[in-house]
């Protein structure tokens, strides 16, 4: 199989180091021409994607891009899209992307999905990617049809070269409400967090818990500025959910009331058990 892969960051790099090691031809393309060419010195990719005639030959295209980036290559692109081709874009966010993917696919004849894979780390860029940073992780898909069982089975098996565990099918809006809770929120919160003038004197004094809620603090502000607010209306409801959760907390404690904080306390324990 001939896969093309648009952004070779540390998503779409993980992508081409596992289908590359699965044997197949990777053709890669980036903003950046070094990462493109330490892509090729690498092994990584079998070649560039600029050339407007292989874009046509491949039979799996990962768009792993902003996603307002993912949205003009498809516009600019999707006339040399193959009609056999599947189109899989891994943004963070799915209203954006998925209503023009959808569109274009239908005018021009190929077949388009929404992805988002839920796996990454706190650092980025094609030096931090793996091979198996996806093996038995989540793998969310929004299909532009919810009874073809073809369908399905295409996209499992087009996907199968990065191990993931578990792929799940839903809806652009109920994936964006979604990933504003599980994700969205917790970078906010994370990158909030640190900025605590006691942050810096951390050291020595912090364990499991700081890191754990720090992790993922080291952001990049420019790839999730725009996802925020692309998915601000769900992530704004998140976030007025969590203030006025925190603020129960500290009335109590200013009330002196250790009996309301040990019931928000234990609210939050049975909360978290019946989630997991």
């Amino acid at each position: 199989m001939t896969v093309g892969i648009i952004g070779l960051g540390l998503i779409g790099g993980s992508m081409a180091k596992a289908y590359h090691k699965a044997g197949h031809t990777v053709l890669g393309l980036d903003n950046h021409k070094v990462t493109e060419g330490w892509a090729m010195l690498s092994g990584i990719i079998n070649g560039n994607l600029d050339n407007k005639a292989d874009i046509g030959k491949c039979e799996l295209i990962l768009i792993a891009i902003c996603p307002e980036a993912a949205v003009e290559w498809l516009r600019n692109n999707s006339e040399f899209i193959s009609k056999d081709a599947l189109v899989i874009d891994l943004c963070g966010n799915k209203r954006i992307v998925c209503e023009a993917g959808f569109a274009l696919a239908r005018e021009y004849g190929y077949t388009f999905a929404g992805g988002h894979p839920m796996a990454g780390l706190h650092v980025s860029g094609i030096k931090n990617s793996r091979e198996d940073l996806f093996l038995d992780q989540p793998m969310v898909i929004v299909p532009p049809r919810y009874d073809d069982i073809v369908l399905y089975d295409r996209i499992k098996h087009a996907l199968a070269p990065a191990g993931f565990g578990k792929i799940t099918y839903t809806t652009a809006e109920d994936h964006d409400k979604m990933i504003a809770f599980t994700s969205q929120l917790a970078h906010v919160v994370s990158n909030a967090y640190v900025k605590s003038p006691r942050a810096t004197g951390h050291k020595g004094m912090s364990a499991g818990s700081y890191k754990d809620l720090t992790r993922v603090a080291r952001l990049d502000e420019n790839m999730w500025s725009e996802l925020f607010m692309e998915n601000r209306d769900n992530l704004t409801a998140e976030i007025d959910l969590l203030i006025n959760e925190l603020t129960k907390y500290r009335d109590a404690m200013n009330a002196g009331n250790r009996e309301k904080l040990t019931e928000l306390l234990r609210e939050g324990r049975i909360a978290k058990e019946i989630a997991d």
